[in-house]
């Protein structure tokens, strides 16, 4: 150190112990760079890389990111939301940038705060907000690949779907879309809003609930796409929901048609950055359907 010149002492050298402060951030990642949220072996996940650049900056204790849902490997998020306690001398507002600097390209943090103890991005939340989407054209799109599913044999019957989707909200068991290997001890939660709107060939999802269960968004658009289709009935598909069938249910949608699109919480620690609609939306100046199904077709058919 030069001559003259003076520095804040450190406290490690001083036997003591920085305070701690709880930092919020709200950010965005590419589900198809990684195996999920959650730290897995071997594998990559959107916890570990976080946590690795957080670690960058605040060496002095070990960092566990709480994130407040665990995304399946290949969901998007567009404003997932996440605590973790620090000691480093970085002010809360500086923080997002600062990560964005260690993190790669296909993590972007959007804000952070810093947030009482006693505040927690999973329990102190009120409702997680996914949006599916869904290609359904007959010809690929290169540019719409990475984020919507592709349906080109049927023209899906949106209506339909937006009926029997309609009948979820509330509080259920929900039994019938939840994956194996979950530990909660229960499979009821609550549906709080559904949407499912067409513009062109895209056909637009969107789920709100208090919580969901282990791959529940996948499975429920699987057989939603099946009553688009004329390949599930209507009364089928309740059936199965209702009864608890969870052996009935085979087919999940696949991950990178699903973004994470808000959480929300009685006092929102970003203002109003963690509630827009941070995924964009696609627009097509053409349309290329694929033929309609017919209700009585009997070269389909329903499956009950």
């Amino acid at each position: 150190m030069p001559a003259g010149s003076l520095s804040a002492p450190d406290p490690f050298l001083q036997g003591l112990t920085p305070a701690l402060r709880r930092i919020a951030i709200c950010l965005q990642y590419d589900g198809a760079a990684f195996h999920g949220w959650q730290r897995q072996t071997s594998l990559s996940s959107v916890q570990e890389t976080l946590e690795g650049a957080i670690e960058s900056l605040d060496p002095h204790r070990p960092i566990r990111a709480v994130a407040a849902g665990r995304t399946d490997t290949g969901v998007h998020a567009a404003g997932q939301v996440v605590h973790f306690d620090t000691a480093g001398p970085i002010p809360p507002d500086r923080w997002a940038r600062a990560l964005n600097g260690r993190l790669p390209t296909c993590v972007r943090v959007l804000a952070a705060s810093e947030v009482p103890f006693d505040w927690h991005a999973c329990f102190a939340a009120t409702y997680r907000r996914y949006r599916y989407t869904i290609y359904n054209a007959r010809t690929p799109n290169l540019f719409l690949a990475p984020w919507c599913w592709h349906r080109y044999q049927l023209q899906l019957a949106e209506g339909l779907m937006e009926d029997v989707l309609a009948d979820l909200v509330g509080e259920h068991d929900f039994s019938a879309f939840q994956r194996a290997g979950s530990r909660r001890s229960h499979a009821r939660t609550t549906i709080q809003a559904v949407k499912i709107r067409r513009e062109g060939d895209l056909v637009v999802t969107e789920l709100q609930a208090s919580g969901f269960l282990y791959g529940m968004v996948r499975l429920l658009m699987g057989q939603l796409v099946a009553v688009g289709e004329g390949r599930l009935d209507p009364d089928a598909f309740r059936e199965r929901w209702r009864r608890r069938q969870r052996h009935a249910v085979k087919e999940a949608a696949p991950p990178h048609g699903l973004c994470l699109l808000r959480v929300g919480y009685p006092h929102n620690p970003f203002t109003q950055l963690a509630c827009y609609d941070g995924q964009p939306q696609f627009r097509l100046g053409f349309s290329d359907p694929p033929p309609a199904w017919h209700p009585l077709s009997t070269e389909l058919g329903c499956q009950g």
